[in-house]
């Protein structure tokens, strides 16, 4: 475990804003790299600057700073954060009143990055970010500016107006309650209070997820995240799936109840089955008002799983989807750096499962078709025992039945999973349909004749132990280079990860977290006698208890929370990741 204390930036002596006036007049025309005696504290009466990195060189990355607002001035009223999922989305509002303010000043003047403010930009989600905290005590913000600078020299005059004026009106103007629109912030927090009580009522009512009626689904386009204003149809359940859930703030809310077991989405091209699962798949986030779906509500813990063709893969026991390969290659700890779409789909689904998976999201358009389904003429072509997959359609009820894993599967091309569906719901033109009987009808009329493959049993998990030396941070002199790029990219030491197919990250920050967070695991969690499954659930306990803070030695504001899920998915596709099966330790 990591030890507990005050920042190296806290520990500085507390000075004024005048002490940092006569600093910037005897620094004005230095050399840039003269602005690291600004490095401290500040006490501007109503708030504390801490300036706690200060940047090299005026085109390097900008300089970290935060300032602390007492409760007793910043007066958010205590039903505001006194639960921690409300102090949450007081925070976040909080962040993109900061964000929006900052976008409405003007553009400095200056070389490199001189007079910018930066803080992290939210997405459509609700969540906790390092960048804004508030407690019973204070709340704190941390953002970035870039000290001004006239070519590489220290711009003194303007560096006064940056942090004495800009900072300053920036806290006035979205730090304190009596500032911002009480009626908004109210709703954003109870918006977020709402979501959260409904997904803590799927499991007792039987579901994995519900949809409001009146949603709004489809979103701006792949690149905007915002709902579509005009032609987006609102989302209205069908009678045999509606049900009635209760939250405190917005009432009885009626919407689709989707069942736990295993549910086809079906209908024609561009009829919204997509929609509705990337719908489910952000669910498992709570989103502000106006998202058009801050009432649509996932299981916590399900997953987007689907093929990833050149994939590495360490140590996975795909055994239960794909038997021994040729050249007797075996598949109980199977390992390969350039995996193909049927056993990457395998192992995504395998390591989502030891990860602690309760639904799986799986769509047709981004999954292998061979792993998927073999039907009938292809069974009389090609023989079992030359064959070593064994579908999807033949996995997916022993996958609820021996582990209580539900799926949510969009299928367009294959009406065989009609005989392994609890229920399936028909999309036209964005409306579902509940058309179950009339499935199952027509699959008695239409039997495929297919053969089932495979055992009626999934089979067991094989636990795995990740050898830390596997995992290595290093880059040249550096103990530790961590790099985030985008949602879809980090870099550890040397070695890249390609996040593009763990489609429920959201924002950049995240990203950064969990290459952070796997270093902590390699140095607080990983021992010979953990299994990967505990490492991660350690530390997600241990973020629980202390913060986003636990991952870094000093405050940063560009870190996201993420699920346990998502670093084990990242942790796996570490290319030099190596694992130890439980069999190769007995």
């Amino acid at each position: 475990m990591p030890p507990c204390g005050v920042s190296r930036g806290d520990r500085l002596s507390l000075t004024t804003p005048a002490h940092l006036y006569q600093q910037l007049q005897r620094l004005d025309g230095q050399s840039y790299g003269a602005y690291k005696a600004l490095r401290g504290r500040y006490d501007f009466g109503d708030f504390t600057l801490h300036i706690d990195h200060v940047q090299g060189d005026p085109f390097a990355a900008p300089s970290r700073v935060r300032v602390v607002l007492p409760q007793r001035l910043a007066q958010f009223p205590r039903e505001l954060w006194a639960r921690p999922q409300r102090a949450i989305a007081l925070a976040d509002f909080l962040t993109r009143q900061f964000y929006q303010a900052i976008q409405r000043r003007s553009q400095p003047s200056g070389s490199g990055k001189s007079g910018l403010i930066g803080i992290l930009r939210p997405s459509q989600a609700i969540l906790n970010r390092s960048a804004a905290q508030v407690t019973e005590t204070a709340v704190e913000v941390r953002f970035t500016v870039g000290l001004p600078a006239l070519g590489r020299r220290i711009a003194g005059r303007q560096a006064a107006d940056l942090l004495g004026q800009a900072i300053p009106q920036l806290v006035e103007q979205t730090l304190r309650y009596n500032a911002l629109d009480p009626a908004q912030l109210q709703h954003h927090v109870d918006t977020a209070e709402d979501a959260e009580v409904l997904r803590g009522q799927l499991a007792h009512h039987g579901l994995v997820a519900f949809i409001a009626d009146g949603a709004i689904l489809p979103r701006r386009s792949g690149v905007d995240e915002r709902p579509l204003v005009e032609g987006g149809i609102p989302f209205r359940s069908p009678d045999a799936l509606r049900v009635t859930l209760t939250c405190p703030h917005a009432g009885a809310i009626t919407g689709m109840g989707l069942p736990q077991g295993i549910t086809l989405i079906v209908g024609g091209g561009y009829h919204g089955k997509s929609t509705l699962l990337r719908a489910l798949e952000a669910g498992v986030y709570n989103h502000i008002p106006g998202d058009g779906r801050h009432q649509v509500v996932t299981d916590p813990a399900a997953v987007k799983v689907r093929a990833e063709d050149g994939r590495s893969i360490a140590g996975v026991d795909i055994s239960p989807f794909i038997g021994r390969l040729p050249q007797g290659q075996s598949t109980q700890q199977f390992s390969t750096a350039n995996a193909s779409g049927s056993t990457s789909q395998a192992a995504n689904i395998i390591e989502a499962m030891e990860a602690g998976a309760t639904v799986l999201l799986v769509d047709e358009d981004t999954s292998a078709t061979n792993f998927m389904i073999r039907d009938r003429r292809m069974q009389a072509l090609i023989a079992k025992d030359r064959e070593p997959i064994t579908p999807f359609i033949d996995k997916v009820r022993s996958i609820y039945t021996d582990y209580g894993i539900s799926t949510v599967l969009v299928m367009g091309g294959s009406g065989d999973y009609f005989d392994v569906a609890d229920r399936v719901i028909a999309l036209e033109e964005f409306c579902p349909q509940e058309v179950t009987e009339r499935a199952k009808a027509i699959a008695l009329a239409y039997p495929t004749q297919r053969e089932r493959e495979g055992s009626l049993r999934f089979g067991p998990l094989t636990p795995r132990w990740v050898q830390p030396d596997s995992i290595d941070p290093s880059q040249g002199h550096r103990r530790v280079n961590l790099k985030a790029r985008a949602v879809d990219q980090l870099q550890i030491g040397t070695e890249t990860i390609d996040l593009s197919a763990v489609e429920q990250l959201v924002e950049p920050g995240q990203v950064r977290a969990i290459a952070a967070a796997i270093v902590y695991a390699q140095t607080y969690r990983m021992t010979p006698t953990t299994p990967l499954a505990e490492v991660i659930a350690g530390v997600i306990a241990d973020l629980d208890q202390q913060g986003l803070d636990a991952l870094t030695e000093g405050p940063m504001g560009d870190l996201v929370s993420f699920r346990g899920l998502e670093l084990a998915a990242a942790l796996n596709r570490l290319r030099t990741l190596r694992v130890q099966p439980e069999k190769a330790r007995s």
